[in-house]
């Protein structure tokens, strides 16, 4: 058994209440689900890109006018990846930035749409001015735009930065790829109502969960919250959709994989520093486990590919300025019989892959002795991994995790539950309190 685990967003209405409650109702559709190494030459020319960005000084030369183009290019490139736009707008089997990956949501599904300068079904008749709308205000040339486009993070880019990415797609191969409309029942499907949830729930800025003031911290904060709109999938939602203000980077529940606490004290809990942080954001593997479901993407398209300095100032603003201490694991007291049914079907399925003693194999499996994931708090994310599984995946270099089989098909719910409980109480600092009831909820 291969158990691979990472740490793994008012103005007044004056409506009736009667109406308002309708667009409100409406309105709960629209949020989705929501990609060289560490150059730092390109860290160097983006540089300004990553905060405030300054205003533009007006070329004196020709020369001088192409060398500044050239270095926006550079500089866009940089940006898409960071703001990982290939996750979804580029399908697995299609055209780069042609769209078509699928997006479920609660609500139905939506499509990753065509990014590209293609004139028909792409943003070839955008203006930079467009573009910025669309980032900011989630309005596009042709109308509103569902917040499965996260611009309720991407509000917070600069002009600048916006700019930069619409220099580089537009400088893109266009791929004639028609646009998928977006699948959602009555009264999902009807967009207007994203203007009132806008007026609702669109602020200017996000809230933030740790606490600092240096240049790392302000850096990362752009990356984290803007760029890499993080809150998106780590933040709860409301019952309307929107991100919870109260609870930012609290963790987040849109897909089958619950997306983790990564608030400092979240992560401090689950024996994270720094230094991990910035491993994993590099090769999508630490001492803490590995990038799998939703996050593997994310490191595969875009985190590996930013420079080392804008490493450290998301992991700096993750933790804060002055970061709280990794927790070591926490002794933990289990029946005695019920350790022992899970460790045999531990040495049955698993330790072939992950030690006998939970100490992983290189370029195979993961320790399971203080994985993240079994040392979350809710084993949701532990079960879903056994149950279904997880693919063979590349991470840069040469490093590679084979694949996890799925054991749904295979053991019971209860042979799971003691699975789950002596891997949690074990290697987790967590109660072995697993049920099949709750293996059988996630099947």
């Amino acid at each position: 058994m291969s158990l691979r685990f990472l740490t793994s967003h008012l103005s007044h209405l004056s409506l009736r209440p009667r109406l308002c409650r309708v667009a409100l109702l409406l309105s709960a559709a629209l949020l989705a689900a929501c990609g060289d190494h560490h150059d730092n030459t390109t860290a160097a020319t983006s540089a300004t890109a990553l905060g405030a960005a300054p205003a533009s000084t007006p070329a004196s030369t020709s020369a001088d006018g192409q060398s500044g183009a050239a270095d926006q290019l550079v500089r866009g490139r940089y940006l898409v990846k960071a703001a990982d736009c290939a996750a979804c707008h580029t399908a697995a089997d299609g055209a780069p930035f042609a769209g078509g990956v699928k997006l479920a949501s609660p609500f139905g599904t939506f499509y990753g749409t065509n990014i590209t300068p293609d004139q028909d079904h792409g943003i070839g008749k955008w203006s930079a001015d467009d573009f910025y709308k669309a980032l900011h205000d989630g309005v596009s040339p042709d109308g509103q735009l569902y917040p499965a486009m996260p611009y309720t993070s991407y509000r917070q880019l600069s002009r600048a930065d916006s700019d930069a990415m619409y220099a580089w797609l537009m400088a893109q191969k266009p791929a004639a790829v028609a646009n998928h409309a977006p699948d959602l029942s009555f009264p999902f499907n009807l967009r207007f109502a994203v203007r009132f949830w806008n007026m609702l729930f669109l602020k200017d800025a996000l809230p933030d969960a740790s606490k600092g003031g240096s240049a790392d911290w302000n850096r990362g904060r752009y990356l984290v919250n803007a760029l890499g709109h993080c809150a998106e999938c780590h933040t709860p939602r409301g019952k309307f959709g929107q991100l919870d203000q109260a609870l930012p980077l609290g963790g987040g529940a849109l897909g089958r994989v619950v997306a983790p606490d990564i608030t400092p004290h979240g992560l401090a809990a689950r024996g994270w520093t720094a230094m991990d942080l910035q491993t994993f954001f590099a090769t999508g593997i630490a001492p803490q486990g590995s990038a799998f479901s939703e996050m593997y993407p994310v490191v595969h398209l875009s985190s590996q590919y930013l420079s080392r300095d804008d490493l450290r100032a998301m992991s700096t603003y993750l933790l804060g300025d002055q970061p709280p201490a990794p927790q070591p694991l926490q002794s933990v007291s289990a029946d005695a019989a019920q350790l022992a049914a899970g460790r045999n079907v531990y040495l049955a399925v698993c330790a072939g892959c992950h030690g006998r003693d939970g100490e992983g194999k290189p370029h195979v499996a993961v320790p399971m002795h203080g994985n993240s994931t079994v040392r979350q708090t809710d084993p949701h994310n532990l079960i879903v991994a056994m149950l279904d599984g997880i693919g063979a995946q590349d991470f840069p270099g040469l490093e590679r995790m084979q694949e996890m089989p799925g054991f749904a098909g295979q053991l019971s719910d209860e042979e799971l539950a003691q699975l789950a409980s002596y891997l949690r109480a074990n290697w987790g600092g967590q109660p072995a309190d697993v049920t099949a009831a709750a293996v059988k909820a996630l099947r």
